[in-house]
């Protein structure tokens, strides 16, 4: 079964590039990403992504059962280069919750790598 890629965007672009490179140099079955409406309407993906836009003054259970409810099928690579530790906090407390398997995926020197 194909990987599906989830990646968190926070509002510094900085990081970005990162997150946009990994979207057009893998091949993944589903993209997710989790940002804001700002996230949403300011990046623009290469390939169709699903997004999770969630309110990051929320509490961390809501921002949690969010992306709980848009967790792809199989496993799933994630990227947390990206966004702020309570949205990195609530993504790898949602892939627990529901027992998903899951791999890092970064962008190295020597290209991408998987963890």
């Amino acid at each position: 079964m194909a990987k599906s890629f989830m990646a968190t965007l926070g509002v510094g672009k900085g990081t970005w590039g990162h997150v946009a490179r990994l979207i057009t140099e893998e091949q993944f079955k589903k993209i997710v990403l989790i940002s804001t409406e700002w996230g949403k309407e300011n990046f623009a993906p290469q390939k169709e992504c699903d997004w999770v836009i969630v309110n990051n003054r929320a509490g961390f259970e809501v921002i949690k059962d969010e992306i709980k409810g848009k967790l792809p099928d199989g496993e799933i690579c994630v990227s947390l280069v990206s966004g702020s530790g309570k949205e990195h906090m609530a993504l790898l407390a949602a892939l627990k919750e529901s027992n998903k398997p899951f791999q890092v995926v970064t962008l190295t020197g020597n290209g991408v790598k998987y963890y």
